[in-house]
């Protein structure tokens, strides 16, 4: 073998290198840990355990970290290697093979959760059906045609192409979209309450009435941003206006145009199922004689178009449900108004980790149950 190439397998399969490694995955859990505080859970996810590099802001200062994808991806690397090159399969090191093939599966299951995995939420009053859920940060702009009564189609376009700026075209649109004015947050007030309110915008409808002030971005977990932007549509024959779209407003507009009816409104992006939730009962109990909750759950009716289902289900703490590919698990209710909020779920190596888990357990088992035997042997031996 070439001197470099040997020189690089060395590196790869030394022992060294998992100490190393092992240190820098305990510093990055360290600082990310310090940095949720400021960012919350999902940023502090993305930016230092879903990234090659991560950047720690220490005051006025910017350093960069080894991010969790280049952490995992070495480990893995070397575990392949040592096994490759150094260890080899006997009875006695059967544990240890388990062992490391768990940690390879819990990587893997990682990467595939950081890639896979799609967060929603579900919000649903007492007697509403829904067949789609919100997602917790991404936001589109949806232009809807409403002229038949019995079916819309909806144009979603995301939020990053609003932010962007360019002009939209899309085949199902007789305009195009061009945003004029963006907002990653911002906060609407009306035009009437605001002294010395700025010169009103060239749109119309709501734009008239209220003002869009521009606020930093939140990273708390409890809170979220408010996209807002004024986009223009453009048709055959010129601009049809300029409208304010924000997710803070909750009603669309409508206007028509080419012999249609339509309806524009900035929302959270939606993903629709195949199948509908009706939500039957929401229940919010006490111990008795306090107010301490004993039991949160929402009974919901699964239906399906084609008449394949049709059934109840109990969705409560630690008991979630789990159907067509989504997990739907109960995140927040308010009983006092029959509503009740579940977390969706999608994310197709959910198994791994248990597997994962069983692999390493198992291992564990039998290295230390073959160490203890062969301990007991010597000790007869030894009284022998």
């Amino acid at each position: 073998m070439h001197p470099v190439l040997s020189q690089i397998r060395d590196l790869l399969v030394s022992l060294r290198l998992t100490v190393v490694l092992l240190v820098a995955s305990l510093i990055l859990v360290f600082v990310a840990t310090l940095a949720q505080t400021n960012y919350g859970i999902y940023t502090v996810q993305e930016g230092y355990f879903r990234s090659f590099i991560a950047i720690w802001h220490v005051g006025p200062l910017y350093v960069p970290l080894p991010g969790g994808y280049l952490v995992g991806g070495l480990l893995f690397i070397n575990l392949i290697a040592a096994h490759m090159y150094r260890f080899k399969l006997t009875w006695r090191k059967a544990g240890i093979f388990l062992t490391h093939i768990g940690l390879i599966l819990l990587l893997v299951g990682e990467l595939l959760t950081g890639i896979l995995q799609e967060d929603f939420s579900m919000q649903i009053i007492e007697g509403e059906s829904r067949n789609y859920s919100e997602s917790f940060q991404d936001n589109e702009l949806a232009i809807i045609d409403v002229t038949d009564p019995e079916y819309e189609e909806v144009v979603a376009i995301p939020e990053s192409l609003i932010a962007d700026g360019e002009s939209i075209q899309h085949q199902a649109l007789p305009f195009r979209v061009v945003p004029r004015l963006y907002y990653p947050n911002a906060r609407l007030q009306l035009r009437s309450n605001v002294p010395n309110p700025p010169p009103a915008p060239e749109t119309v409808d709501v734009g008239r009435q209220v003002v869009a002030f521009e606020q930093p971005i939140t990273y708390r977990q409890d809170e979220r941003n408010f996209p807002t932007a004024y986009v223009e549509l453009v048709g055959s024959q010129g601009s049809l206006g300029t409208w304010l779209v924000s997710t803070e407003l909750q009603a669309p507009q409508y206007f028509d145009y080419a012999g249609r009816q339509w309806k524009m409104l900035m929302r959270f992006t939606r993903d629709y199922k195949p199948f509908t939730l009706t939500l039957r009962e929401v229940r919010h109990d006490k111990y008795p004689g306090t107010e301490i909750p004993r039991n949160f759950s929402s009974l919901v009716h699964i239906t399906t178009p084609g008449g394949g289902d049709d059934r109840d289900a109990l969705i409560y703490m630690n008991s979630p449900l789990r159907y067509g590919g989504y997990t739907f698990y109960q995140y927040q209710m308010d009983a006092a108004s029959d509503l009740t909020v579940l977390q969706v779920v999608r994310n197709p190596g959910w198994l791994i980790p248990y597997i994962a888990c069983v692999l390493m357990g198992l291992g564990l088992f039998w290295q230390f149950s073959y160490h203890l035997v062969g301990f007991l042997r010597k000790q007869r031996r030894s009284a022998a």
